[in-house]
């Protein structure tokens, strides 16, 4: 366990003005975003660009993650105007690539699936040149579930592993490695035409060798595009920093993940799964367009 941050993870306040307009729109339109449930360290600057990774089915998660700091508990009844309401938002915003993720919902039968290809075909509807990325739980496992997502057919479908898989049962113990893996493995193989994506988090504990075996996995399966950033402790009730990476080490972990096989890799830091994520998404279609 590691107590004091070190320089490269000090960053400024947010620029009030920037967050209160942002969350002015939010509000108006019931809309939640990861970057405020999350506490996540790149909210000013997101909301600053006007650009904002949307929460749908509601604020409370069915999981007892130790790592998140997402409110746990007994989940309300989905919002039925929350799709529309997205797709006004990414309008009012002018995004050209909009983040879509949610809350882990295992109380619902197919655990909130549906929600998502209706927010998928809102965002469509109004903002038709929008490409469209969705950060998808696992579902339970339940492939009828991934595949309404996949038939919705938006550009990205990403889930993340958050962790190495010896971690699991201490990060994120209702959830299982060989789930994600194949949830992610049958996105491919349903339709190669959308692109994969997964993040990790790394200062958990996890050890150099478990990480590139992890890598290994994720070429095998064809995953396009993965995010290295660092674990920060929201409050005590959570698990404890192991380790700040240096950016050298980001770096590196880069470097070895794309000599193996992954297409794009963002890695930093401050990096999160939607940070920036249209930069990926722009550089896979440029090099298909090569």
């Amino acid at each position: 366990m590691v107590n004091k941050k070190p320089e490269w993870l000090i960053r400024r306040l947010p620029e009030k003005e920037s967050l209160n307009k942002m969350e002015e729109m939010l509000v108006s339109l019931s809309l939640n975003t990861v970057c405020q449930e999350a506490k996540c360290p790149n909210i000013g600057e997101c909301f600053k660009n006007k650009t904002a990774t949307f929460m749908i089915l509601g604020d409370i998660c069915t999981r007892q993650c130790k790592f998140c700091a997402v409110t746990k508990g007994e989940p309300t009844h989905p919002d039925p105007a929350e799709p529309k309401n997205v797709a006004k938002a990414v309008k009012k915003l002018g995004l050209k690539h909009t983040v879509i993720t949610s809350v882990t919902r295992d109380d619902l039968e197919d655990g909130g699936a549906e929600h998502f290809v209706h927010t998928i075909k809102a965002v469509r509807k109004y903002n038709p040149k929008t490409s469209i990325e969705v950060l998808v739980p696992d579902f339970d496992g339940k492939e009828n579930s991934i595949q309404k997502v996949i038939d919705a057919k938006p550009e990205i479908i990403n889930h993340n592993l958050e962790t190495v898989a010896a971690l699991y049962s201490v990060v994120r113990p209702q959830a299982q490695y060989l789930r994600s893996l194949e949830l992610l493995q049958r996105v491919k193989t349903k339709d190669s035409s959308i692109l994969t994506k997964t993040g990790i988090m790394l200062g958990l504990g996890e050890k150099e060798e478990e990480v590139m075996g992890l890598v290994e996995d994720l070429v095998k399966i064809q995953c396009d595009i993965l995010t290295f950033g660092q674990y920060l402790r929201p409050t005590k009730e959570h698990l404890p920093v192991q380790e700040y990476v240096t950016p050298e080490k980001f770096q590196h972990y880069k470097e070895e993940a794309e000599k193996r096989g992954i297409k794009f890799v963002e890695s930093g830091p401050f990096v999160r799964s939607s940070y920036n994520a249209a930069k990926g998404f722009d550089t896979l279609q440029n090099q298909e367009n090569l």
